[in-house]
């Protein structure tokens, strides 16, 4: 088995890969092939080229990932698994340069987000230039060396691209959280446990967001929690919109085919997206 991830080393995206296979055997563990974003690893599972896609999903600070999103709203593609991966961020610059000569800063547009608090503050004056991922930030902050540049990224890419790191802790939550997700163009059945999520898309319709009400009132009333709920644009038109929707049940118990069965007869579309085991902390 092969997996995509959101490339190159020493992105968020390879820790929480490496999470999710924590329990294989050293000499079972799959392959790994980087990509250059989000879409390119996604695109990879779906055309076959590998068998799943690690993805993030949202984050805790800056809400959810506009290209994961649009995949699982637009392609049959299905999610088996998830893993959750503290994120922590530190500006690094090539050997020489101070962090009050610093002039542009390098990160991922989520990133940059999630730090703009502490660059308005320590650097003003610098500007920001995004890139696919943090690692390739920082890659390429080490490949140029232009003076006055940095990079924003986990502190273990500093090592990796021969940086030092000038701050830590640039985050505005020091608890943030991403949510990442294995995707596949198939369900494989993951294994049950005690604590199941299936994801679910709602397709509105012509009702548009009036009949949200409607669409919890049936998981609610057969007693279905929902751990998420997401509304997406469909890109048709203003005001029609996709619901995402995670719900603490696996697809093969009688209560939430009960639920999917009474939005359906509201006139609207469910696609399953997969049940899995939800993320604990051991894993």
């Amino acid at each position: 088995m092969t997996y995509a991830y959101l490339g190159p080393e020493g992105t968020f995206t390879q820790t929480a890969l490496r999470r999710l296979l924590s329990a294989v055997p050293p000499g079972r563990a799959p392959a790994h092939r980087p990509f250059p974003s989000v879409p390119a690893a996604l695109e990879a599972a779906r055309r076959g080229d590998c068998d799943a896609a690690v993805v993030p999903l949202e984050n805790s600070v800056r809400g959810v990932v506009p290209a994961t999103m649009d995949q699982l709203a637009s392609a049959e593609m299905h999610i088996n698994a998830e893993v959750e991966v503290p994120v922590s961020f530190a500006l690094m610059a090539p050997e020489g340069v101070a962090l009050e000569e610093v002039t542009a800063v390098h990160s991922h547009p989520h990133a940059l987000g999630q730090c703009e608090d502490w660059l308005r503050t320590r650097l003003p004056r610098a500007g920001t230039r995004t890139a696919a991922s943090t690692a390739a930030a920082a890659r390429q902050v080490a490949e140029t060396a232009a003076p006055g540049h940095a990079a924003i990224a986990a502190p273990a890419a500093a090592d990796l691209y021969g940086l030092r790191i000038l701050a830590g802790g640039l985050g505005r939550e020091t608890g943030a959280v991403t949510r990442f997700v294995s995707v596949a163009p198939r369900w494989s059945h993951p294994a049950r446990t005690a604590r199941e999520r299936t994801s679910l898309l709602v397709s509105l319709g012509p009702g548009g967001p009036a009949l949200v009400p409607d669409v919890l009132n049936a998981f609610r009333t057969l007693g279905i929690t929902l751990s998420w709920i997401q509304s997406w644009p469909t890109g048709r038109a203003l005001g029609s919109y996709h619901l995402f929707l995670d719900v603490d049940a696996h697809i093969d118990t009688r209560p939430l085919r009960l639920a999917m069965a009474a939005v359906e007869s509201l006139g609207l579309q469910v696609r399953f997206l997969g049940s899995y085991p939800r993320w604990t902390a051991t894993g």
